[in-house]
């Protein structure tokens, strides 16, 4: 289960996340920011904008390794260790209610999905895109660099196939992407999720459900 985050532009506060729609801790961290919204008894002030952030722009669009294999060439460890990080995240997401499938996960470049997540969010429908992305790619293998496995996603979260298809195959949101990820450099976010209320309060991280009540509670003193 996942917050609906309110639409309603008379608002008291803005959060905007910066994320990888295939970074283990961002759903982690999404899970713990919504718990703690659940707790915040404004939840309904607050606006939360998805912001785009690519780990590895230079992916290959299709499914070329494993994510063992992705982890054991980017940091220079052994198939073994990099299997044991994914068991280590995937016991941490689990205490989230999330389920991970990453021995079966399928990498690929994400830029084509955050795409997809300012589509979504023109319609004020970005946090059912952004779910869904995640769902599937940690729990159903989606091959997230792929054309036809991404515009599936998107018919399964309720978006229709033929609007789905026209975005994918044009630059429409590319713009959108680049803006995002341009302004995590002029923040200088180095790592994802990082979460920016009312661009004075940051929180850097998966961080625990009581960090997030804390912050929102001093954002609203």
């Amino acid at each position: 289960m996942y917050v609906q985050f309110s639409n309603n532009w008379d608002i008291n506060m803005k959060i905007e996340v910066w994320s990888d729609l295939i970074c283990p801790w961002c759903y982690i961290g999404k899970r713990r920011f919504e718990s703690a919204l659940a707790h915040y008894d404004r939840s309904t002030d607050v606006q939360v904008i998805w912001r785009s952030f690519e780990l590895d722009p230079n992916a290959a669009a299709g499914f070329t390794e494993t994510l063992v294999q992705v982890l054991s060439r980017k940091y220079g460890v052994s198939a073994q260790q990099a299997a044991g990080m994914n068991a280590h995240v995937s016991d941490i997401a689990a205490l989230e209610g999330l389920t991970y499938n990453l021995e079966h996960a399928h990498p690929g470049n994400t830029f084509n999905a955050h795409r997809l997540a300012h589509y979504a969010s023109s319609l004020g429908r970005g946090h059912e895109m952004v779910e869904r992305l995640m769902h599937d790619y940690f729990t159903e293998s989606l091959p997230i660099g792929e054309p036809e496995a991404l515009i599936l996603s998107a018919v399964k979260a309720g978006f229709l196939e033929d609007d789905v298809r026209v975005i994918i195959n044009s630059n429409q949101f590319k713009a959108e992407v680049r803006s995002d990820e341009n302004r995590a450099n002029l923040l200088h976010i180095r790592g994802v999720p990082f979460f920016l209320i009312n661009e004075k309060h940051t929180i850097s991280g998966a961080q625990p459900v009581e960090v997030f009540i804390q912050a929102l509670e001093n954002a609203t003193e």
